[in-house]
């Protein structure tokens, strides 16, 4: 599986806001959406999470909103893991709307691996490192 990955989306109708753009709490769901996608891409599903009793959990979010988006735009969000620490990864991302090359948002989540029975930070198993492939921010798209 390649280092960056791609989840498409078609902007709903319902993703509008008061000002008829695309509401700020789209873009959240979207990289959670596309987080957990290029997970499963990379064998790690939800349910395989479930299995070791572990999963990630959002420790922070960064999001810089740089165009609108509007109902109908097909959107391309780009994501990949710029790191892994003890406990933490950062993951990175690029949406864009490939009609114009806009560059809609540039983001990042710091996510913490948890346990799920106790809710307690676990070590990043090092099966799940090895899923996951770094990209630097050089390499960066």
């Amino acid at each position: 599986m390649p280092a960056v990955f791609e989840h498409c989306l078609t902007v709903p109708s319902g993703a509008i806001d008061g000002q008829g753009h695309v509401n700020n709490l789209e873009y959240l769901r979207w990289m959670q959406d596309a987080a957990v996608a290029h997970s499963a891409a990379q064998g790690w599903p939800t349910a395989r999470y479930r299995e070791i009793g572990a999963g990630w959990v959002v420790r922070s979010h960064k999001i810089e909103y740089r165009l609108p988006a509007f109902a109908g735009d097909r959107i391309v969000l780009l994501t990949w893991v710029a790191n892994f620490h003890k406990i933490r990864s950062l993951r990175k991302y690029k949406i864009t709307r490939p009609a114009d090359g806009a560059i809609l948002a540039i983001a990042e989540t710091e996510w913490a691996f948890i346990g799920l029975e106790h809710h307690v930070p676990r070590r990043v198993p090092e099966e799940l490192r090895a899923a996951f492939a770094i990209v630097a921010d050089e390499e960066a798209p």
